[in-house]
Formats: structure tokens, sequence, C-alpha cells
């Protein structure tokens, strides 16, 4: 919308307050305001949102990969004939098998239950979901046959147990007597522990070499499963058809979205629930928009009149006008938006002060899976959210415009 000197010479004088005014400056101050709320609300939650999404997709499937072979019964005979054809697949970047089973442990008089997996040795220092958020220890000393283990921190606190400490895992797997079969009960020494900001994990989590899980469950040289990573998660369906045929009769293929399928599709209803209501707030303030408008336009009528007299066109008053409610609705998205990236930076430091002050605790791990408020950017919904407030201050400026547009000179100044 190009403005001409005299056009924009008024926009700008409509945009200041004059005597008389403040109150219709206060209410499009508050208007500006109330825009710059709902864009840094938008942008906030929407980047919250994307964030947490994210990191559980980043932590989750660095645990659990993108897809698994998983053995009937929980074994996976001639694993390593599955692992090689699974690796020639298109598009599959790795496949590594694993063990893992849901025991029971005990330390210190403790008792939880506990998810064991067996890993290769080279697979648990390459993980970076482990090897990267070790808290204590040293996960190097794992070894086949060293009796060690890795363990969640959390779950390090609530046995009581760190690195140098014991720790038995009780296998129901145990051998026959004439009075039942007993359970099985191996002690380990606790190499290190790890946080990998999953409270499930961090809560569970027992690793060891793959060769001591086999003796522990007494799996011989079968495995549980085999874990596959593809280099486009998003696109996976392309490689389970490939991979089903390769372990037909064996076991079954199941995908990252099947495995959490719950999980992600609450988040992706919760993350479109929160955009359509959120978009709410900037609808309510465009609203105050409108109203400043049309005060402005009553306040300033006798001005459109004389304006109209000495040459105005009809339009040149809806572009003045239609200029100053967007003008309006521009500092308030510049606002927002800077307001968000600001709250986003300071996030946690955010919550921190707010649980500090009130005394609760806001982001409790075990409800909230992850351990920190998380956060991701997406400059599409960004443009998106900018682009939106940018339009419904555009339509709130037409009606004004149109009613200042529509002033008849003649009427206005018949008594002047």
């Amino acid at each position: 919308m190009i403005l001409n000197r005299y056009e924009r010479t008024i926009a700008k004088r409509y945009l200041l307050p004059g005597k008389g005014e403040g109150f219709i400056f206060l209410v499009a101050a508050i208007s500006l305001g109330a825009v710059a709320l709902g864009v840094a609300a938008l942008i906030i939650v929407m980047s919250v949102m994307n964030g947490f999404r994210a990191e559980l997709f980043d932590k989750i499937v660095g645990l659990n990969g993108h897809a698994i072979v998983q053995g009937y019964d929980g074994r996976l005979a001639g694993w390593q004939e599955v692992a090689e054809r699974a690796r020639q697949v298109p598009g599959v970047t790795s496949a590594t098998p694993l063990v893992e089973q849901p025991l029971m442990a005990s330390a210190n008089g403790r008792v939880e239950g506990v998810l064991v997996r067996g890993m290769r040795v080279q697979d648990i220092r390459n993980n970076p979901a482990i090897a990267n958020n070790v808290k204590s220890g040293d996960i190097g000393s794992l070894t086949p046959g060293s009796n060690r283990v890795a363990i969640g921190s959390r779950l390090a606190e609530a046995l009581g147990t760190y690195p140098g400490g014991e720790i038995s895992l009780i296998s129901p797997e145990g051998r026959s007597t004439p009075i039942g079969t007993v359970p099985r009960i191996v002690s380990y020494t606790v190499a290190a522990t790890f946080e990998v900001g999953v409270y499930d994990y961090d809560n569970a989590f027992v690793v060891m070499p793959i060769e001591d899980a086999q003796n522990l469950l007494m799996l011989g040289d079968d495995v549980g499963m085999v874990e596959v990573e593809v280099a486009e998660p998003d696109k996976i369906q392309a490689q389970l058809s490939a991979l089903e045929p390769i372990v037909r009769g064996k076991g079954v293929v199941v995908d990252w979205r099947s495995m959490n399928s719950a999980l992600f599709e609450a988040l992706e209803v919760e993350r479109v629930a929160m955009f359509v209501v959120l978009s709410l707030i900037i609808l309510v303030a465009v609203f105050n928009i409108l109203s400043s408008l049309i005060m402005l336009v009553r306040a300033k009528t006798r001005d459109i009149a004389i304006l109209r007299t000495m040459g105005a066109s009809r339009r040149g008053m809806m572009k003045i006008f239609v200029t100053v409610g967007v003008t309006i609705g521009s500092l308030g998205i510049i606002l927002g938006a800077i307001l968000g990236a600001v709250f986003l930076f300071f996030r946690q430091n955010v919550v921190n002060f707010i649980q500090l002050v009130t005394g609760q605790n806001l982001w409790d791990p075990s409800v909230r899976f992850l351990s920190e408020l998380p956060s991701k950017t997406d400059p599409v919904e960004v443009t998106a959210i900018v682009l939106l407030a940018l339009l419904l201050s555009f339509l709130s400026t037409l009606y004004p415009a149109w009613k200042a547009a529509s002033t008849d000179p003649v009427q206005v100044l018949r008594y002047e």
C-alpha cells in the first residue's frame, strides 16, 4: 500500500496523541500490547510444543531406534543374518542386536523394577544418548565378563547405589528344584550412572554388555531384538516393507510410530488445539484495534470532512486509516516476537524463578517425561503466526476505514 506525502503525514499525525485524544491513544496502546502478548504466547507455546516433541523423539529414538525386529517369545534366533540383510535395505543406516528384559533389582535393602538392556560394548560407547550423558563413573569400564553395569541416575538415587556399589538383578528364569523354580540372582558392580533426560528411562534402565545379558537371561547366542535406524524416520514405511519378508517366521517389525503412537498422537492433537485456542487471543486483540479506529474516526469526523473538501479522495482516506491500524498491529507483532524470543531464551530461568516464588514444582520430570522445559522454534510456524496476525489486523481496519471514506462533508460541515 503506497501512500503519498500528505497521506503519510496525516497517518503519522493520527498515530500520535493529540489534544484531548489521550483516551484514544490509550486504547490504541492497549491494542498494541494485546497483539504483542497474543503473538508472544503463540510463539512461546508452539516452540515449547515443538521442542517437547523433538526432545522426546531424539531421546526415545536414540535408545529404541526407528524400528525394532522383535523375536517371538523374546528370542530372535539367527539374528546375525537378520541384521546383515537389514543393513542391505536402502535407507537403513544401522542394525544392531539388543537384549531387553524387565526384571527386579535390589540394593541396600531396596527393591525397584528395572529394564535390563544388553548392548554390544561398541554400541554402548557410540550411543550418544548414553555416552554423552554420563553423570558419574566410567562407561568405558563396561566389558564382557566384568560384571559391571551402568544405571540411570534416578534409579541410582532410588536404590542408594552409585559407581563402586553393588546391585543385584533378580530374574525369574532360574534353576528348577523339587519345590519349583528358584529365581536367578546375580550381583553386579555399578560402573557408571547416566541421565538421558527422560524420567522413565533414567528411573529404570540398567545397561550391560550383551554377552552378560545373554548369560543372565540364559539366552545362549540368541538376542531379544534387532534395532534398526534409517536415514529418514518420517518415511520409514519403505524400509518396513522391505524388512517384513526378512523376518517372516522369526518375529515382527515395529516402527517408532507404533511403539509411541499414543504419546506422539496426543502431542500432535494438543499442538493443533493450542494453536487454535491461542489464535483467539490475537483475534481479541485485533477487536481492540477495531474499536480504537472507530473511536478515532468519530473523533476526526470534522477533520475528515475538511480533507474531503480540500480534494482528498475516498481511496486516500481508506489508505490512511488502514495504515494506522496495520501499523499498530505490526508494532505489536514485532514487540510480541521480541518478547517471545526473550522468554524462550530464559525459559528455564523463568520456570525456576516461579517455582522458587510459589514453592511448587511446576516441572516434575515424573509427569513431564523430560527433566527441563524444551524449546524448538520453527521459522515456518513463526512466519504463519506473523502473517495471521497481520491479516487479522488488516481485516480489522476495513470497517473503520470504510466509514471514514464514506463521510459526507456536506452533512458534517453544514452548520460550521
